[in-house]
């Protein structure tokens, strides 16, 4: 019950986790394999809208920029996107206050993070809301004021995720980016996907490598937060390993009930064994005994167990804050990964302990 229990809050953990970057992470993301932005041809666009489970797709331009604001400076990455963007990702669900932005303005929609670093409020007029992009080129820079494109923006939303995403982005429209990075209009640095349900995504992988000619590196979910799957994994795995650590030691006394009990019942062992069972029979006996207490106490904790996480689940018993409950995952794996733990951990121990009857003993 407690393992099951205790893997139940860490999937609900994770799944709690991740919805943050669901919100704002594409089901795929295509960007060039060399260089910084790729540039997609009239051909390429219709083949794009052809393959099949691909629901919505969003053109964007993420760059690194500065942002400046009565007298405040902020480095952070100016993400132009196309009308399509809310389609792919539920990024309007985040807005803190405000509105989200219109296309072909100079509207742009802010970090918490970045509107609190910067002081910066919404629709304020007072003072300018500036961004400098380093204009691209060589050779040594003369006049630093040529050194910049720059242009003030109006703040008409305000989005809150986390604590990363709050500083990282400042979204503004497409066209806006790309004159900003002198970016050619078919010139983009990336594309994002929202995928079809149950779609094959391994096939639009090969027919999206196949339209750019293998060009390009395409992301799902799981590898745009590799880090963040991997340290839940770990997570998941370290606590799996302690409660069967915990368990292993707790069937112990599985074994010692059944070393007790075949010393207790060793003149009846005797007699089986003089009226003909085999040695082997009579080992199976208490393996048997020691097999189903350990199936059966298996089945009554991961019903307890299920039945705690269910009412958690549904009914939100336990709470973190006041409007935020404890989380919580019903899962089929988890299920299956603890009765199998049990039944194979308890076939064990009853195998040592069994393995005790010998001729000698019953002698």
């Amino acid at each position: 019950m407690a393992l099951f229990v205790v893997l139940s809050v860490f999937s609900g953990l994770k799944v709690f986790s991740l919805s943050f970057s669901n919100n704002f992470d594409p089901d795929l993301k295509i960007t060039a394999t060399k260089g910084k932005s790729l540039v997609l041809s009239q051909s390429q666009s219709k083949q794009l809208l052809q393959v099949k489970g691909i629901q919505f797709q969003s053109k964007i331009v993420d760059e690194r920029v500065l942002f400046m604001f009565n007298g405040k400076e902020e480095v952070a990455s100016l993400k132009g996107v196309d009308s399509l963007y809310g389609k792919v990702n539920a990024v309007k669900k985040t807005l803190f206050n405000g509105q989200w932005l219109l296309p072909n303005s100079y509207q742009v929609v802010v970090g918490y993070g970045i509107s609190e670093k910067l002081s910066l409020g919404l629709f304020d007029y007072t003072s300018r809301f500036e961004v400098f992009v380093p204009k691209p080129g060589k050779g040594a820079i003369e006049n630093p004021e040529d050194a910049f494109s720059k242009t003030s923006l109006i703040p008409i939303g305000i989005y809150a995720i986390s604590e990363d995403l709050d500083s990282k982005y400042v979204f503004a429209d497409l066209g806006l980016a790309q004159e900003l990075l002198q970016y050619q209009p078919n010139q983009i640095s990336a594309i994002e996907c929202k995928l079809a349900p149950n779609a094959n995504e391994e096939r639009i992988k090969e027919e999206l490598q196949t339209i750019f000619n293998h060009k390009i590196t395409i992301q799902n979910r799981a590898q745009l937060n590799d880090s963040l799957y991997k340290m839940l994994n770990t997570e998941n795995t370290a606590v799996y390993l302690i409660f069967t650590l915990v368990i292993i030691l707790t069937l112990f006394t599985l074994a010692g009930a059944i070393i007790m009990m075949i010393l207790d019942k060793k003149s009846n062992l005797k007699t089986l064994f003089n009226i003909g069972v085999e040695l082997k029979s009579i080992r199976a006996i208490f393996l048997l005994q020691g097999t189903l207490l350990t199936f059966f106490g298996g089945i009554i904790g991961l019903c307890l167990g299920s039945v705690l996480v269910l009412v958690q689940q549904y009914f939100q018993v336990i709470m973190i804050t006041p409007t935020l409950p404890y989380p919580v995952q019903f899962n089929s794996t988890n299920v299956l990964l603890v009765l199998a733990t049990i039944i194979i951990l308890g076939f064990i121990a009853s195998w040592i302990a069994s393995s005790q009857v010998t001729k000698k003993l019953i002698a």
